[in-house]
């Protein structure tokens, strides 16, 4: 049985987050306006005290990435900022089941929502997190002033 689990990401194992978010040029694309990323951008991501940088390993194996605040300041509320799934590893539920992991652990810390922005653009994947059960609830600019739907998710345990 495929058992998925989640790894911190380090500076040791920075390149690995590295081929996985340069394996998603189409995302790069619509968020950064260039279809590759370098390291040195990929590190200023990942490796910093404001979110939580992790792995999602299916097995031994890394197969995807996530980035979350457990609190944002401005609204008091779990973010998760990007789950991202190596292109080579797309369609096969990976994401479905990193996300219901991501959700019991959230559940067991005592959370009751978690929120998300997806770039107005990326529509398949504003689909897959309103079939997880997100639901649309306002839009906002992000960071690189670009316009986000951010969605929510009551958690019920």
């Amino acid at each position: 049985m495929n058992l998925i689990s989640f790894e911190e990401i380090t500076e040791k194992t920075l390149y690995i987050a590295f081929e996985i978010v340069n394996s998603n040029q189409a995302y790069n694309q619509l968020e950064h306006g260039k279809e590759r990323r370098t390291l040195e951008d990929v590190k200023e991501e990942f490796i910093n005290d404001k979110t939580k940088s992790q792995f999602i390993k299916l097995d031994d194996t890394y197969i995807g990435i996530m980035d979350y605040l457990l609190m944002n300041e401005t609204d008091q509320c779990p973010w998760l900022g990007l789950m991202m799934i190596h292109g080579d590893y797309q369609g096969f539920g990976f994401g479905t089941q990193a996300y219901l992991r991501f959700e019991k652990e959230m559940l067991e810390k005592g959370l009751s929502v978690i929120r998300i922005g997806v770039l107005k653009e990326n529509y398949n994947a504003r689909r897959f997190w309103e079939l997880i059960g997100f639901e649309y609830f306002k839009t906002a600019l992000s960071k690189n002033s670009i316009e986000v739907d951010c969605f929510e998710k009551k958690l019920m345990k």
